[in-house]
Formats: C-alpha cells, structure tokens, sequence
C-alpha cells in the first residue's frame, strides 16, 4: 500500500510517501514557514533528487496542495495522479485516555480528538488542519490517526496519577500521558530485532533526545513508565524546555514578573531548557561547542542535560529490576557522542560500559555502543513514519474485509 504520512506543526507540515510493502520511503519533505513570508517546499525523491520551491503557502490546505503537487510533479513526483495516494496516516500528538490505539478517522474520531485540543492546545488543532486538508483534496481516501500517547497508555497508576486531588483527575484527566510514543515503539522492537531476543523477554530505556526529549522504560514490549507528562514539558531538559521543576516556583515567578498566562507558558516551553540555562542556544551541537571553548554556562548547561537522563537510568531501572539495554535515538541521541558518554558514566554498577571507540564513531547506522556489557547500549535511528504507513495499512486493510 502507498501511504503518505503527514505530521502538521503550527507552521511546518513533514511528510513521507511509503510503499509499506518494501517499507521504502518513495519521496519525502516539509513545508516550512507557513502562513509566513518565505514558506517552502523542500522536496526529496528516493532516487536522491531534490528541490526546493518558494511560495505564497497561506495555509494547510495550501501547503497539502503543493505536497500532492510536488507527488504528481514529471520532473520531482513519483504518482501519476492523485489515485496513487491509497490511505493517508496522521501523526497526532495527543489522544488522552479515549484513542490507546491507532484508529480509522472518521466523524467521531475527528470529534474526539477535537476534545483532546484542551490536553494540547500547541498540537492537536494543527494536525486537525492536516487531516480536514486531506478530506477535501482527497476525499474517499481513508486516513489513519496515530497518536503519540497510544504507547503509553499501558502505564500503571501508580506511574500516571498526581499527587493532586483525585477529582482534578476524574474531572479534567490531569494526568501523566506520555509523548514520543510511536518513537518509543520503533526503537524498542528494532533493539530487540538487534539483540535477536524476543521483546517478551526484555528490559529496557529508550531515549528519545532531540529538540524535544523523553525516556520510557519498556517492560517486555510494554511501557509502563515515561518521562514527559500531562504535557511535553515534564522530564528531561530540552532545547528550550525546562523539564521538571517546582510547580511553586512558577507561581513564585508569576508573581514577582508580573507574568500573564501566556507569558509564563512560553516561559517554560521557548525561553527555558538549555537555551535558558546557556544563554547561546538550544542546540546541543553548539552546546558543546561553546563548552569546548570554556563557556560556563554551556558546561552547566550539556551537565544538567546528561545529568537528568542518569538520573531517570537509575530510576527506571529500579522500576523495572532489570536491565537488558539502553537505546538512543533522535538528533542528539543518534549523533552526540558526548552526551552518551556522559549520561552513563559511573554506571558500571549497573552493569552499563561505553565503549569509547565505538561511541565516537561517525555513523548513522543501527549499532552496539558497548562491548562485554552487561547492559547493551544501542544507538538506533528512529523511524516513527514507518510505523504510521504500516498502522495505516493494517487498519485500511482490516476495514476493507
């Protein structure tokens, strides 16, 4: 089956064509800038031509329109017209406690995830402008939606509930739901795959680093724990969110600031993390640049970094006890060898040894990071819409029997 998978941010639309069968990404890209001056398409074919195209992209409905333009395009596309598109997978951030799965979208489905606009707000409105797009550019093409948190809705109470009155729970689903879940997913079953060891059969943590970040601890194929929660900003330190704090000192800061609502939330999710402990960036590529030549902030900054991950290693082991690997995956986790290195330093009583060699080797590959460890550490490029186009393809082809 031929899915294309669309993942829409508030300005931004990333896409992939896939032929779930040989599972070969056929084209993929972004639609960057929309809304704004300067939007454009950028454009990859499998057979590694590319292109770029600037436009007037006003919106979702016009960006899904250079996407199936660019598919269809004699010199760039890869369908001869728009029939070649047999399902369409949405990634959708948040799917609260109704969707623990991947479902078919249909009138409901759409009303459901409307009710899950209030658990995120910054999200799901946008991925709703993808898939309302897609109704109309494409109708009678079936479309999936997967959620980010269907992974983790396995997770026991005692790892999702508060110490908050239970009514707030009952009332609004204050809760920890989870992020990354699809990520999480892949990598964990490919570290089995790796290690040649049924899933049934493991412990692990898999870390999700980017720009965004998270870790879960995946119990024999389920994930019982996570570090993200009622939102992406709980958990580990990101490039611009400050991850777990006091919730008093926030409070603290509203008052002496004189914050409104709004300022305090861009406060904790653009102004925070390690742009806001380094003062240079949230890159963690210039991170480590600015701490190689000597700023103190950036050191506190990459410490703090590497120092959560540690932390939350001990504790999801502890919740677990055990431990069969550790994965890495997304832009730091797959690239940044000084981040690994020192997130598990001094964890040989833990049975966790990084090789040095193998861990600053260049390589963007699928690889052991460690050598006579007991715990395997593994470094795994992660491919979350793969297991969209295979989802999509499953639930399309259940409904068509």
């Amino acid at each position: 089956m031929r899915v294309l998978i669309l993942n829409c941010g508030s300005s931004s639309i990333k896409y992939q064509f896939i032929e779930t069968q040989s599972r070969q990404a056929l084209a993929k890209g972004s639609v960057e800038r929309i809304g704004m001056k300067g939007a454009i398409l950028n454009h990859q074919r499998h057979d590694g031509d590319k292109v770029k195209i600037a436009g007037e992209i006003v919106d979702h409905q016009a960006g899904v329109e250079y996407i199936l333009a660019i598919l269809l395009s004699t010199n760039h596309g890869v369908i001869k017209d728009r029939g070649g598109i047999e399902a369409v997978g949405h990634r959708i951030v948040h799917g609260g406690e109704k969707f623990t799965g991947s479902v078919l979208i249909d009138q409901g489905v759409m009303e459901g995830v409307q009710e899950c606009i209030e658990l995120a707000p910054l999200h799901n409105p946008h991925n709703i402008k993808g898939i309302k797009a897609c109704q109309r550019l494409l109708p009678g093409v079936p479309m999936v939606g997967v959620f980010d948190t269907a992974f983790h809705h396995a997770m026991p109470e005692q790892a999702y509930i508060y110490g908050l009155p239970y009514v707030l729970y009952k009332r609004y689903g204050i809760r920890r739901y989870g992020f990354h879940g699809t990520s999480h997913f892949y990598v964990s079953r490919r570290a089995a795959e790796f290690l040649k060891k049924p899933i049934e059969q493991l412990c692990m943590i898999t870390c999700h680093l980017g720009n965004g970040c998270s870790m879960a601890a995946v119990r024999y194929g389920v994930s019982i724990d996570t570090t993200m929660g009622y939102t992406p900003v709980e958990g580990l330190l990101m490039g611009t969110r400050c991850g777990d704090l006091d919730p008093s000192s926030v409070l603290y800061i509203m008052g002496r600031e004189e914050l409104s609502d709004d300022e305090t939330n861009a406060m904790l999710n653009k102004h925070s993390g390690m742009m806001g402990i380094s003062g240079v960036s949230s890159d963690m590529r210039e991170i480590i640049q600015e701490m190689n030549s000597g700023n103190k902030r950036a050191k506190l900054a990459f410490d703090v970094f590497c120092y959560r991950i540690k932390k939350y290693v001990g504790a999801y082991t502890a919740s677990m006890g055990a431990l069969d690997a550790i994965v890495f995956t997304g832009g730091i986790g797959e690239n940044a060898a000084p981040v690994r290195a020192a997130s598990l330093a001094g964890l040989n009583f833990l049975g966790i040894e990084v090789d040095p060699d193998l861990n600053n080797r260049p390589g963007s590959e699928e690889r052991a990071i460690s050598t006579g460890s007991k715990v395997a550490v593994l470094v795994i490029p992660t491919n979350e819409e793969l297991v969209i186009a295979l989802d999509t393809d499953r639930i399309v082809t259940e409904a068509k029997r």
